[in-house]
């Protein structure tokens, strides 16, 4: 079995790893990190990189995971990554994404009439591209899943092996990687933190990402 975890320069780094650490658990299982531009691929935060090969190399993947980051928006136009996409998931068993690489998988029309999720900040900007936003950790639909923001990523890769070898499978690699969240605060979505601590990340998320696609792509009124 062939996964791709396509990255791009200022991918977050959770966002590949997460699910390469579930998905590489599966049996006779090749796992390759894809860019479209091969070699040193570097994360959207500083002191971490990733090796990548060229997009070619997976041209039939079984599992596609298309990871988020902070310069999504960038490529939203890139003909060659979109071309790309089209034509895995054409043969590919499951299609996904974490994070704002859901915006990929919209650019490149394969979410249309469909429900899907991303990041909290860029939830809205799902609708541009035919979709229906849901604010769910993990939303599945057809042969696409699509996980929200970063850590949902391995919740997303553990569905995935849920779906191709069963349920005690993917508990064994649940144990495995010994994924039982404990955190000190339930604040790890918008539905649950408070209200002040919205707003911080929100202006938080303005100032170092930038506006969302939905923002941006809006006509003022």
């Amino acid at each position: 079995m062939d996964v791709a975890i396509l990255v791009y320069d200022g991918f977050t780094a959770l966002d590949a790893t997460g699910p390469f650490e579930v998905l590489s658990r599966l049996p006779d299982v090749r796992v390759r990190f894809v860019a479209g531009t091969p070699g040193m691929t570097p994360a959207d935060q500083p002191g971490f990189a990733l090796e990548a090969a060229p997009l070619e190399s997976m041209d039939r993947p079984d599992v596609v995971v298309v990871a988020g980051g902070s310069t999504t928006q960038r490529l939203l136009g890139d003909d060659a990554l979109l071309t790309w996409l089209r034509r895995a998931h054409e043969t590919s068993r499951w299609t996904t994404s974490v994070c704002t690489g859901s915006l990929l998988l919209g650019a490149a029309g394969l979410l249309e009439g469909r429900r899907a999720t991303t990041h909290w900040y860029e939830l809205e900007s799902l609708r541009g591209f035919g979709a229906e936003p849901v604010s769910e950790r993990v939303v599945e639909d057809g042969r696409i899943m699509t996980a929200a923001g970063v850590s949902s990523g391995i919740d997303m890769a553990l569905h995935v092996v849920d779906r191709l070898e069963g349920a005690a499978y993917a508990q064994a690699v649940q144990l495995g990687i010994e994924y039982d969240p404990q955190p000190p605060h339930d604040a790890g979505s918008v539905g649950k933190a408070p209200v002040e601590v919205v707003r911080l990340m929100t202006d938080v998320m303005r100032r170092s990402y930038g506006p969302s696609w939905a923002e941006l792509t809006t006509p003022a009124t």
